[in-house]
C-alpha cells in the first residue's frame, strides 16, 4: 500500500515537474494536465496515510472531525476533477475550433481563474454538508467503509431528507453538468474536424482522447462511490475492500500513464529523461 502512494506520487509528479521545466510546456493544455494531475496526488493524500496507518494498527479507529475532514478532501478532489476536464474541454474546443482567436481568449489570467474556480467550486458545495454533519448525532460507531465517504450518513441516528436532496444536488452540479457540458464540447469539436483536413482531424484526435479516458475512468469511480451506499450491506468486506483498493490504486496512476503516452510532447521529453537515467547509469 505504502509503495502504491509513492508511486502514485511520483508517477504524476514526473510529469508535472517536466511541464515545469520545459517552456515548450507551458500552454494552457498542459497547465490543466498538470492541474489534474496535482489533484490526483492531493485525492490520493487525503486517502492512503490514514489507510495505512489502520492497514499497520490492530484497531482501525478515526475521530469524528477526522472523518468529516476526510470526506471534505475527498470529495473535493474528486469533483474537482469533474471541473478540470471541463475546463480542459473548452479549451480544446477554443484551439481546434477557433484557432486565431485562441491567444485572445486563453489568457494567463482566465487560465488562472479557471484552474482556481476548478477548486474552489466544488468545496463550497461539500462544505455545506460536512458543516451540518458536525453538530449530528450518531447512533452507531462501526463505518462499514475503510475510508470516509458517504457512508458516513449511515452512522447518524436521523438520515435527513435535506441531506439526501442536497447529495443529489452536489452530484448534478459537480458531476452531472461538467459531463455533459464536456460531451456536448467533444461533439462539436467531432462535428468540425470531421469537415476538415486528415492533420486537425489527428490532431484533435491526439489532444481530445486522453480528455475523454480520463472522463471514463473517473465516471467509473464516482458511480461506485454513489452506488457502494445502497448496496453496501449486500457485499462481502473482502470484495469491498478489494474494490475500494483497485479504485484508488488505478485512477491516480491512469492519469499520468495516459497524459504520459498519449500527449506526444509529454511522451518524447519522458523518453529523454529515462535516457538520460540509463546514461548515467552506465
Amino acid at each position: 500500500m505504502f509503495t502504491a502512494y509513492i508511486l502514485i506520487i511520483c508517477s504524476n509528479s514526473t510529469i508535472v515537474c517536466l511541464i515545469w521545466i520545459h517552456k515548450n510546456l507551458h500552454e494552457p493544455m498542459y497547465i490543466f494536465i498538470a492541474a489534474l494531475l496535482l489533484n490526483s496526488v492531493a485525492f490520493s493524500t487525503a486517502i492512503y496515510p490514514k489507510l495505512l496507518i489502520d492497514f499497520l494498527s490492530d484497531k482501525q479507529i478515526i475521530t469524528h472531525p477526522a472523518c468529516l475532514c476526510q470526506v471534505f478532501m475527498y470529495y473535493t478532489f474528486l469533483m474537482s476533477e469533474f471541473f478540470l476536464l471541463s475546463v480542459m474541454a473548452y479549451d480544446r474546443y477554443v484551439s481546434i475550433c477557433k484557432p486565431l482567436q485562441y491567444p485572445n481568449i486563453m489568457t494567463k489570467t482566465k487560465v488562472t481563474i479557471l484552474m482556481v474556480l476548478a477548486w474552489i467550486l466544488p468545496a463550497c458545495h461539500i462544505a455545506v454538508p460536512v458543516l451540518l454533519n458536525t453538530n449530528k448525532k450518531l447512533c452507531r460507531f462501526n463505518l462499514k467503509g475503510f475510508f470516509c465517504n458517504n457512508t458516513l450518513n449511515n452512522l447518524s441516528c436521523v438520515i435527513s431528507k435535506v441531506a439526501i436532496v442536497y447529495g443529489f444536488f452536489i452530484l448534478i452540479n459537480c458531476a452531472i453538468l461538467p459531463m455533459i457540458f464536456i460531451v456536448f464540447t467533444y461533439t462539436k469539436i467531432l462535428i468540425i474536424t470531421y469537415q476538415s483536413s486528415i492533420d486537425v482531424r489527428k490532431k484533435a484526435a491526439q489532444t481530445c482522447l486522453p480528455h475523454l479516458l480520463v472522463l471514463i475512468s473517473i465516471t467509473f469511480f464516482t458511480a461506485y462511490d454513489f452506488l457502494i451506499l445502497r448496496v453496501e450491506s449486500d457485499l462481502p468486506k473482502t470484495a469491498r475492500f478489494i474494490m475500494a483498493i483497485q479504485l484508488l490504486l488505478y485512477h491516480p496512476l491512469f492519469n499520468p500513464v495516459i497524459y504520459g503516452l498519449k500527449m506526444k510532447e509529454i511522451s518524447n521529453h519522458l523518453k529523454k529523461l529515462f535516457c538520460q537515467v540509463k546514461l548515467n547509469q552506465l
